[in-house]
């Protein structure tokens, strides 16, 4: 399967020729999955406190439009993730689109940081249902980390259990977290025995002071913790071919092998 990942500006401007970019990468690359960064149709809005139900309907607005070109990447399966209003609750919920079925909700963010300087996400919106079960995507079993979720190790190691051939991080991170996020991600693959594939918001060095930092920087990650591809300034899209049949040989060798017998959430 060819699995793509990337890093996409926060400014709307130069969002949208990078998306130009991505459709293109896409379609040379042959891909077949591709995972965008958290939130990725607007304005990163956790950046100050307060919450704006009229910023947040924005919000919702724009990534409800932006679900109608998902074609432009088709025929590939999108994965990513988005703001919600469900009963009445802010959420920001892992989608994955298909150019046959359109755009699904599989899982809540439930894991919420609430800090500064730009991570206020715990005004912004609500902790989700602990779900933690794994989706169809193309033709591997894919497991939903968003964001500060990758560092739930109980979480990676039930979709171990439960056979995932993939774990997917669309994040928000900065860049002098890099190595952190990276080594975080290397941990829950060895962890899963799953590849694990995650893309980011970059903020291009010659935006205003004022952009708030994101650190781009999406990889791809084998079940053994192998950086396998990295995005960077100069190549923002990355496509790697994995296969899945590595994951599911990966689940009896060590340490997973050694968690057997634990009680699954």
């Amino acid at each position: 399967m060819r699995l793509t990942v990337c890093e996409l500006p926060d400014n709307r401007s130069r969002f949208i020729d990078s998306w130009r970019g991505l459709c293109d990468h896409v379609e040379t690359e042959r891909s077949e999955l591709v995972l965008l960064p958290e939130m990725p149709f607007s304005r990163w809005l956790p950046m100050k406190q307060g919450g704006s139900e009229e910023k947040w309907g924005d919000a919702v607005e724009a990534h409800d439009d932006w679900m109608d070109r998902m074609n432009e990447l088709a025929p590939a399966t999108v994965l990513g993730s988005r703001p919600t209003h469900s009963e009445g609750r802010r959420l920001n919920e892992g989608f994955v689109w298909t150019e046959s079925s359109g755009s699904r909700l599989v899982h809540q963010k439930t894991f919420l940081p609430d800090d500064g300087p730009w991570f206020w996400e715990g005004s912004w919106y609500e902790r989700g249902e602990d779900d933690f079960s794994l989706v169809e995507c193309a033709s591997a079993k894919c497991g939903f980390l968003i964001c500060t979720e990758i560092w739930g190790a109980e979480q990676a190691r039930k979709y171990g259990h439960d056979g995932a051939h993939l774990i997917v991080n669309p994040r928000v991170t900065e860049p002098q977290r890099r190595e952190q996020w990276r080594a975080g991600t290397q941990a829950i693959s060895t962890i899963s025995g799953s590849f694990v594939a995650s893309s980011n918001r970059v903020t291009i060095p010659t935006e205003s002071v004022e952009e708030i930092p994101f650190g781009g920087n999406g990889w791809i990650v084998d079940p053994d913790g192998t950086v396998l591809a990295e995005t960077s300034r100069n190549q923002p899209f990355v496509t790697v071919e994995i296969d899945i049949s590595v994951a599911e040989k990966a689940k009896k060798t060590y340490p997973r092998p050694a968690f057997e017998g634990m009680e699954r959430r």
